[in-house]
C-alpha cells in the first residue's frame, strides 16, 4: 500500500549503524530522500552504498554529525536541507552504552551517554522543529531502549532512555498543533553485527530466549518496520507513544 511518504525527506542520526540502515532503506523504498548523519565517514559510506545498491533510484545524502555539538548539528542539517530538502522526518537513533555499576562508574560515563543519547536528540529536534512549524507537518522518532525499565550496570544509559521516552511525551503535546507527531521505539536486544562480535553473544542470545515469548533476537529490520509505521500515513493519529520491539520480553 501507499505510504504517502513519497517525495519527503527523512534525517538518521546513527546513520551508519545497522539499525539506522535498515531504516533508511526502508524509507527509501517508499520514496523518501534520506540523510544519513553519524560520527563515521566509514560507516556512512558503506550504508550509503548498499542503500543505493538495493533500492534503485534512492536519494541518500551523507554527512558527518557529531550530535552532542550544537554547530555539528546545525551544518549537517542545512548541508541536508541544501542537498535533498527540508527535513520532515527524523530518527533520532545516535547513541551507545558504556556499561558499569554505578560505584565503579566515573562522571565522565555519565555525562557522554546522556550527552549523545538525549541531549543529541535535543540538539536535532530543535534543529527541524522550526520548519516543521512552519510546513506543519512532522514526524519525529527516538530510539530508546528496554533499558529504559532499568537495567544493572546500565544506570547512565537506562536513565538516558527513560529520559529520551519522557522528552518524546512531552514534545509530542507541544508539537501536535503543528501536525507533528513524536513517538518512540525501545528495542530489547537486537542481533546486530556489533552485538554478534561481543565474546559473550552465545550467553546473551542464550539467556534472551528465556526470557522472550517470541524465542530469538530482533534483528535491524524488526526495528525498522517500526520507524516506517511511525513515519508514514498509518500513524497519523498516534503520538507520544513508545513501542517496545522485544518479542514480548
Amino acid at each position: 500500500m501507499d505510504m504517502n511518504l513519497t517525495g519527503r525527506t527523512a534525517a538518521i542520526t546513527g546513520g551508519g549503524g545497522a539499525i539506522g540502515r535498515a531504516s533508511a532503506k526502508m524509507l527509501a523504498a517508499e520514496g523518501v530522500a534520506v540523510a544519513l548523519l553519524d560520527v563515521s565517514e566509514e560507516a556512512m559510506a558503506a550504508a550509503k552504498a548498499e542503500i543505493e545498491a538495493d533500492v534503485p533510484g534512492a536519494k541518500v545524502f551523507t554527512h558527518a554529525c557529531d550530535v552532542t555539538d550544537v554547530a555539528s548539528v546545525t551544518a549537517a542539517f542545512d548541508a541536508a536541507a541544501v542537498a535533498l530538502g527540508p527535513v520532515d522526518i527524523l530518527v533520532n537513533n545516535a547513541g551507545f552504552s558504556r556499561d558499569k555499576y554505578m560505584t565503579k562508574m566515573v562522571e565522565e560515563d555519565w555525562d557522554i551517554v546522556h550527552a549523545v543519547v538525549l541531549k543529541g536528540a535535543f540538539n536535532c529536534c530543535r534543529a527541524v522543529l522550526p520548519g516543521m512549524m512552519e510546513r506543519n507537518w512532522g514526524r519525529i522518532v527516538n530510539m530508546s531502549s528496554m533499558a529504559k525499565d532499568g537495567n544493572r550496570g546500565q544506570t547512565n544509559y537506562s536513565a538516558a532512555k527513560a529520559g529520551l521516552v519522557g522528552m518524546t511525551n512531552a514534545l509530542a503535546r507541544e508539537a501536535g498543533g503543528f501536525n507533528i507527531t513524536c513517538n518512540a521505539i525501545a528495542p530489547a536486544l537486537v542481533a546486530t553485527p556489533r552485538l554478534k562480535a561481543r565474546p559473550d553473544f552465545d550467553k546473551l542470545e542464550a539467556r534472551s530466549k528465556t526470557l522472550t515469548a517470541l524465542p530469538r533476537l530482533a534483528d535491524e529490520y524488526d526495528v525498522a518496520r517500526v520507524v516506517l509505521f511511525f513515519s508514514s500515513c498509518l500513524a497519523d493519529f498516534i503520538t507520544a507513544q513508545c513501542i517496545d520491539v522485544s518479542g514480548g520480553r
